[in-house]
């Protein structure tokens, strides 16, 4: 049975795109791309339909990523088909777990940075958007810290279901 996780910013168009690109890639390593599903949506619909933000698509090509994505709004009826829900800050870990349908899908909500042990009391990854390149850069470094412990945590659930 296939783990599925949705990361999620506020517009689905720089710090989530990146998240599940980045993870995927890690997903992919591990040999769990059978057994993880990996996507990204936003909290709010402003930039449905388009593509990543230019400088998303920059900074994971000079990474090494590949992103293929069209942005979309986060709605409440896909808890039911996700096992975890990865926020980006700390306002979209509040909004989607005020969209949680019940107490068990708001379980599913967490922090990306609370995966990463190095990253202290600031468990937000800032959003580059209204700034240049340095705070792409900024965001990609964090999103790789945290997605080390992530693919720990979620490959021990994915494994556990394929047994």
């Amino acid at each position: 049975m296939t783990y599925r996780v949705c990361f999620v910013c506020t517009g689905n168009i720089c710090r989530s795109p990146m998240a599940e690109s980045v993870f995927h890639a890690r997903v992919v390593e591990a040999g769990l791309d059978g057994l993880v599903e990996v996507d990204s949506a936003g909290t709010d619909g402003w930039h449905e339909g388009e593509g990543a933000d230019p400088r998303t698509l920059s900074v994971l090509e000079e990474a090494g990523y590949a992103l293929d994505h069209t942005a979309r709004r986060f709605r409440p009826s896909w808890f039911s088909r996700l096992d975890l829900v990865i926020a980006l800050d700390s306002g979209h870990l509040r909004a989607l777990r005020r969209l949680a349908p019940s107490e068990e899908d708001a379980a599913k909500v967490r922090l990306l940075r609370s995966y990463d042990p190095e990253a202290g009391d600031d468990l937000d990854v800032p959003d580059p958007y209204y700034g240049g390149m340095a705070g792409f850069a900024e965001c990609l470094e964090m999103v790789e810290a945290a997605s080390k412990g992530l693919l720990a945590a979620v490959r021990e659930h994915a494994e556990g279901r394929a047994a």
